[in-house]
């Protein structure tokens, strides 16, 4: 279903019931008792959530089993251990001819059918696989670009110091289509921060890129790496460009530390992207945003070689965050929605995602009677939209 929309009886994030009009992939008016025009599809809202599209600012789609059998965790502990299980279930894979594509076609489906309007995956650049988990992704990528778009980061996994001719492999990767460079744990994993950062973001100056480098290393360990992000992000004039996804050091350093990096971060537009672990002390979000450090959301790995949990719904992972942050009010849970949505646009840097005229008409219609319902029970969504085309929902209708 494509063309002219009229979505009735709907409530914006929660608010009073409003019309809404969509033509040429856009929101062009809101209202009450708008009158459709002639040709155009009537959808009755009743009275459900319109919410913004859904934004995964951290996914690992080529990492995904979605789809597979079940498969028990076996990894040992620690980063080195998961790397190498990792190696070996995907070699394992390759035997058995599952390709990258096939599986992240499969989580792609969920992410479309749960709301997701827009993805940033990070994608495993290694001198095993060269660029072979970039290619498959974005055949994915191809085969649902009416439904979901997606931003690809080229991804060390497997570290890039530590691996010779890793960094070659980055470069070529951001030349043949991904649209950032990643990093990984310069300081913790390769050992050697000012070397991995000078080349990461070597990178991204020739190529005139994006940066998001995933830093686990907490403490003063990250707030040392997380300074030296902000430096170089200075030098090279890349404010706004430049992402550091979990940063768990932001909650594990006292003030006032704390208080300086933030500042370093807020300076330089750069954005943060977390994923709501378990394990780790969730980031300090209300410190951040009072700052206007831009944090966006993100599901991480999805039932993957790495972990068994995940379902590619943006929203799930929304309510896990605000349980993290134990917020309990509607308007506390609301600030969950909107890390997963307003947020993770910002660090994706889109133009026009909202529910406001003029905005993109992505959305999603959610059955619950408020935002705070919305994150908490997150009910299948009944109707998504992607550039006014409706992409999933309207089942039985």
């Amino acid at each position: 279903m494509s063309g002219t929309l009229l979505l009735t009886g709907v409530r914006p994030l929660g608010g009073p019931a409003r019309d809404l009009l969509v033509a040429d992939g856009k929101i062009t008016r809101i209202g009450e008792r708008l009158e459709a025009p002639e040709g155009a599809t009537v959808v009755d809202g009743r009275g459900q959530l319109a919410v913004p599209g859904l934004v995964d600012a951290h996914a690992h789609l080529d990492k995904t089993l979605w789809g597979l059998p079940w498969r028990p965790h076996t990894a040992g502990d620690g980063l080195a251990a998961l790397i190498d299980n990792e190696h070996r279930g995907r070699a394992e894979l390759r035997r058995q001819g599952v390709t990258v594509a096939q599986r992240a076609a499969s989580l792609l489906a969920a992410y479309v059918a749960a709301g997701t309007s827009h993805i940033r995956s990070h994608v495993d650049v290694d001198s095993v696989a060269g660029l072979d988990s970039l290619h498959g992704v974005m055949d994915a990528r191809d085969t649902f670009a009416d439904r979901v778009d997606v931003e690809l980061v080229a991804f060390p996994q497997s570290g890039l110091l530590v691996r010779p001719g890793t960094a070659e492999l980055l470069e070529a990767a951001v030349r043949a289509g991904a649209d950032l460079v990643g990093g990984l744990d310069p300081a913790g994993f390769d050992q050697r921060p000012v070397e991995h950062l000078d080349a990461v973001f070597a990178i991204a100056d020739r190529n005139g890129c994006g940066v998001d480098i995933h830093l686990h290393d907490g403490g003063e360990l990250g707030a040392f790496t997380i300074d030296l992000i902000v430096e170089r992000t200075r030098a090279l004039g890349l404010s706004g460009k430049v992402t550091i996804s979990h940063a768990f050091a932001l909650a594990e350093v006292p003030e006032p530390r704390l208080g300086r990096l933030v500042e370093g971060l807020a300076d330089q537009r750069v954005s943060l992207t977390t994923v709501a672990p378990g394990n780790r002390p969730p980031l300090p979000l209300s410190r951040l945003r009072a700052a206007g450090v831009t944090v966006g959301l993100g599901c991480d790995g999805v039932r993957d070689l790495w972990s068994p949990w995940g379902d590619g719904d943006p929203l799930g992972r929304a309510a896990l965050l605000a349980w993290r942050a134990g917020a309990r009010r509607d308007q506390d849970l609301a600030v969950a929605l909107e890390v997963a949505t307003v947020g993770g646009a910002g660090v994706l840097g889109l133009d026009g995602h909202g529910l406001e005229p003029g905005c993109w008409a992505d959305l999603a219609l959610v059955p619950a009677s408020t935002v705070g319902e919305a994150v908490v029970v997150h009910p299948p969504r009944s109707l998504v939209l992607k550039r006014g085309r409706v992409v999933a929902g309207l089942r039985g209708r």
